[in-house]
């Protein structure tokens, strides 16, 4: 086998785990809201479901990225991909909206995947190749996006409870693959003595005093924030305006991750090279705000497909071009540290976005989320343009 290739193997390994970890995550995303819906919430409670998760990883991401620094990236995939196979299994047999919350809230707590399989790639790639491999992360997470919402709701069909015993049985196979293929990447653990907090104040404010990440790190808070809201907000607009059932928005989202699959695993890396990663943070960032002024006044399919193919396009241009970036301004061995904070704020934006969308909604109508991310747009896009001025 040509070297190259064999020093190339375990990042495929990470790509495919993270593969098999998104596509279980996908497979929740177009039902929940629906799931809970069947147990009575109204639209600020799924708002809340939605956002437990994600709280729990602005918790616990950080301590599990400067965990993996000191002991390594590969037991915490593993510790990772076998929670995600115990609340996937409590999903399954929910039988109340607390049980759902339980099994969002402890997968939450295990989510340590993205940002620690990032680390992984930092640690065995070059500068110039970085983009390259953050794109197929991303691509990875596009196929897992885009299959996830297909599957879960065509099994939706069957029972809510379904797609969870799937999501399930495909984390407990990624913990095995992972657990018998998967080598260490870290070659130098830290080996400072730092305290292990949930939010580490300290680590935080490390990245934010370093030039350039801090305007990073919140363009990423700020474009997570906004398409969070998507969860609760489409799958409710979508059934009250165009009459879908869960069903449907799993084609929706698996159209979305179709188109980013294209971009990530194709021409992301000869893009970056060519423009820079900031001027596609800039342009995804316009396209993303198109999509979302236009769903409101969509009405009829073409126009949504419009709207869902400039939203695939944007996002696909951000996650792993903010993603390089904030990689190459890390330093050497704080790459799982860095990355956590950068994940952590991204947690925070799924937190806040999902149960604004939800809150509004219930107060100020279906068309409001959709323009309320439009401004967190604009918002991220003023300091991505000021980063690209430092």
């Amino acid at each position: 086998m040509d070297r190259n290739k064999l020093k190339r193997a375990p990042i495929y390994l990470v790509l495919l785990t993270v593969f098999i970890d998104l596509l279980g995550f996908g497979i929740i995303i177009p039902l929940l809201p629906f799931y809970a819906q069947h147990f009575g919430a109204a639209p600020t409670v799924i708002g809340l479901l939605s956002s437990s998760y994600s709280f729990m990883q602005f918790l616990f991401v950080p301590f599990w990225g400067r965990l993996s620094d000191r002991i390594g990236r590969r037991p915490i995939i593993l510790m990772s991909v076998t929670g995600s196979f115990i609340s996937y299994l409590i999903f399954g047999f929910a039988d109340s909206l607390t049980v759902l919350f339980v099994s969002r809230m402890l997968a939450g707590f295990m989510g340590a995947n993205i940002s620690t399989a990032q680390a992984y790639v930092a640690d065995t790639t070059s500068f110039d190749e970085r983009a390259k491999y953050m794109g197929l992360i991303g691509a990875a997470f596009g196929v897992g996006f885009m299959l996830g919402p297909f599957i879960g709701g065509v099994m939706s069909k069957i029972s809510y409870g379904t797609p969870g015993f799937f999501a399930s049985g495909l984390s407990l196979a990624n913990a095995v693959l992972a657990y018998f293929l998967l080598p260490e990447s870290l070659k130098d653990k830290s080996t400072q003595a730092r305290k292990l907090r949930l939010l580490n104040i300290a680590a935080i404010r490390e990245v934010f005093r370093r030039k350039g990440i801090g305007d990073l790190v919140l363009v990423f808070f700020f474009y997570t924030m906004a398409f969070s809201i998507l969860y609760v907000a489409f799958p409710l607009f979508s059934e009250k305006v165009l009459n879908y059932d869960a069903a449907r928005n799993g084609y929706f989202f698996a159209y979305v991750g179709m188109i980013g699959i294209i971009i990530q695993g194709g021409v992301i890396g000869r893009l970056a090279r060519k423009f820079g990663e900031r001027s596609l943070v800039m342009t995804g960032l316009v396209s993303f705000l198109s999509s979302l002024l236009l769903v409101p006044i969509t009405h009829e399919l073409p126009t949504l497909m419009i709207a869902a193919t400039l939203l695939a396009v944007g996002s696909a241009f951000i996650t792993p071009s903010l993603t390089s970036l904030i990689s190459k301004y890390a330093g050497t061995g704080e790459q799982g540290s860095t990355l956590g904070v950068s994940q952590s704020f991204s947690s925070l934006g799924r937190v806040i976005g999902p149960f604004l969308g939800g809150f509004i909604i219930g107060t100020a109508g279906i068309a409001w989320p959709f323009y309320t991310g439009s401004v967190m747009l604009l918002v991220a896009l003023v300091l991505a343009f000021h980063t690209r001025m430092i």
